[in-house]
């Protein structure tokens, strides 16, 4: 089956939440978790979108936190498609944040973080995801960092694997 290329701009969503006493440590600031898990809700909404059903999260390959974010701040998450494969997509997500009682305040980019995901059938099992038609330069800068990232998260994977299969642990 061959699908038609979409572009990253059909499947980009932003999503914003306010940080509550519920989402903090003891210190006031936000938990990296409760980041994380607004950061996959996006991505998520992202993947499902571009494959046009459902997708779950394989791999998060980063997650740079830059900045803490605190009770009562305003978490505004920005996301899209970066790079697709047959059956798996990066979904990248920028995570900005400002006090939400304060007017024209410019967001502070306190995240960053690159996800993966599978598209799936009704059986579990991967389907094919659309290739994505890239429309401008940043979207070619996306895709090629994306296709770093995939061959770098490969190259890790098969050296592991290589290091458990030339090594005997526990063997004295």
């Amino acid at each position: 089956m061959s699908l038609d290329p979409v572009s990253p701009s059909v499947s980009r969503i932003a999503l914003s939440r306010l940080m509550t006493g519920a989402d903090v440590n003891l210190l006031g600031t936000v938990h990296g978790g409760v980041m994380m898990k607004l950061v996959d809700d996006a991505a998520g909404m992202v993947a499902t979108r571009h494959s046009l059903g459902p997708a779950v999260t394989a791999a998060m390959d980063e997650m740079a936190f830059l900045f803490p974010v605190h009770v009562g701040e305003l978490v505004h998450t920005f996301a899209q498609v970066n790079w697709t494969g047959r059956t798996s997509m990066e979904v990248g997500v920028r995570v900005e944040a400002e006090p939400w009682n304060v007017p024209d305040r410019t967001p502070v980019h306190v995240a960053t973080a690159f996800l993966t995901f599978v598209a799936i059938d009704a059986d579990g099992k991967p389907r094919e995801v659309p290739p994505l038609k890239l429309d401008c330069a940043e979207d070619e800068r996306r895709f090629h960092e994306a296709t770093i990232r995939r061959k770098h998260r490969l190259a890790r994977r098969a050296a592991i694997a290589a290091s458990r299969d030339s090594e005997s642990f526990g063997d004295s």
